[in-house]
């Protein structure tokens, strides 16, 4: 059975090769049009959405003690976000519609909001392949999808923010599993070698095969840009994929592995760039897909808390690792001492209650180390800052 990664390859191929592509690049049209209202935005600077609520994030320690820590929107921040979500539409058709269905709005909240407290938030809707459709290529019977729709549509929501909302600022391109996708082919076509690549901070694309050759952080997916090496280096990406460090990559993984000769899947640590411990910041009450943990402390620990997210400081540990022909980032769990908050976190797909290993973690990808990747865009930005400062 083919990987959705390799059929939307296989398609895009396809429709590339045939008289109506054109058709398919004319669609950039409208989208550029519909970019210009309001409601083709789920988050902008200056209103009330989904990133101006602001979150708080309950800090446990060890003995259970409990503290509140609340994040808001900073409006005078130094730099953009511009952020395009996984697969996670409901719609029932192979791609989406304009509307903002729960899946949407609920990847905003959980991978996105919180930053609108380092940057101004861009996030774009997008007619992206829908989880039906991602069900529907797992099956072996996929049902109409058109996979070029998708990334036209965030090219035009690129070239709009740039066109009237970027003004010459720097800006961190955010995206994941899908989403991630997408600003890879942006940053491959439209960004590498042009004017708009001096306005890259950085990029964050985790839960992303990005392929670099072994033991080098350029070349494979990108030509032009590296990976990041220090917290404070621009124009760099970042990308890895988790897995608990007691369930590695299996043979069939969709995640972790590449079948190009000397290449690797990208593994840049977040918590080691950003010299602390690991920052998780994880969805209390639900999973990315909706699904409310059974996992009985996790339950406890949201009966008595109501902010969204839970920080657990001193509970995981993380590290990038290669063996066996897998890269990725290694998750491992250091229960407490004292039975006072969980012990372990929901972070796995599961069906019929059992793990798909296969992925991963997934749908945690960027919660496991969201404190570290907003440390390390504060660096950046102020070494982005101080560098175009002196080009003036």
């Amino acid at each position: 059975m083919r990987t959705l990664s390799q059929f939307l390859r296989a398609t895009l191929l396809a429709v590339m090769t045939v008289p109506g592509f054109a058709t398919l690049c004319a669609a950039q049209g409208s989208a550029a049009e519909a970019y210009t209202s309001e409601e083709a935005w789920l988050c902008k600077p200056g209103r009330q959405d989904l990133c101006a609520s602001g979150n708080g994030i309950t800090r446990l320690s060890e003995n259970g003690t409990g503290t509140v820590e609340a994040w808001k929107p900073n409006p005078l921040a130094p730099v953009d976000c511009f952020y395009v979500y996984p697969t996670i539409s409901e719609d029932p058709g192979g791609n989406s519609g304009w509307v903002p269905g729960p899946g949407e709005k609920r990847a905003v909240e959980h991978q996105f909001s919180l930053f609108a407290s380092v940057c101004r938030p861009f996030a774009p809707m997008y007619r992206q392949v829908t989880l039906a459709g991602l069900r529907s290529v797992m099956s072996g019977n996929p049902m109409p999808i058109d996979p070029g729709l998708g990334y036209a549509d965030v090219l035009a929501a690129w070239r709009h923010y740039l066109k009237f909302e970027n003004q010459g600022r720097g800006v961190v391109l955010i995206g994941h599993s899908q989403g991630a996708r997408m600003l890879a082919q942006l940053l491959q076509r439209e960004i590498e070698g042009s004017p708009a690549q001096s306005l890259l901070v950085s990029a964050l694309l985790p839960g992303f095969n990005m392929d670099v050759p072994s033991g080098q952080d350029i070349g494979g997916t990108f030509k032009k840009v590296p990976l990041c090496k220090t917290a404070s280096q621009t124009g760099c990406v970042i990308s890895y994929v988790t897995f608990r460090s007691t369930v590695p990559p299996p043979a069939n993984t969709r995640f972790g592995r590449t079948k190009t000769p000397g290449m690797d899947v990208a593994c840049v640590d977040p918590v080691a760039l950003s010299g602390s411990e690991v920052k998780s910041y994880l969805p209390i009450r639900s999973n990315l897909l909706g699904v409310r943990t059974a996992q009985a402390d996790w339950l406890a620990m949201a009966a008595r808390t109501d902010t969204p997210f839970a920080a657990l400081p001193g509970l995981l540990s993380a590290k990038c690792v290669n063996a066996e022909g897998a890269s990725y980032l290694s998750v491992a769990s250091q229960p407490a001492s004292m039975a006072q908050r969980p012990n372990d976190f929901p972070g796995d797909i599961l069906v019929n209650g059992k793990a798909l290993d296969d992925w991963g973690l997934h749908l945690v990808d960027i919660n496991l180390v969201a404190g570290n990747l907003m440390d390390i865009v504060q660096k950046q930005s102020a070494a982005y800052l101080a560098t175009a400062s002196k080009s003036k």
